[in-house]
């Protein structure tokens, strides 16, 4: 969660929110969390655990590619 709380300090093209699980289960249920930390981007690509920063860079660019869009 820390690289994507930096990536969105760096580029206003980038949100990152953190959700406490426990606190919001409807949210929980709709994104299927089963372990933490889970991410999801744009609704397309998810992922459980924590990642190396360039394996998580590629799950973006994933993200982003999938959405159709090219990466800057």
């Amino acid at each position: 969660m820390r690289l994507a709380q930096h990536m969105a300090v760096a580029s206003p093209h980038v949100r990152a929110d953190c959700v406490e699980a426990g606190e919001f289960p409807d949210l929980a249920r709709k994104y299927r969390v089963m372990a933490v930390p889970k991410v999801v981007i744009n609704d397309r690509v998810q992922f459980e655990g924590a990642l190396p920063e360039r394996e998580f860079l590629r799950k973006v660019l994933e993200a982003v590619e999938s959405d159709g869009q090219a990466p800057a």
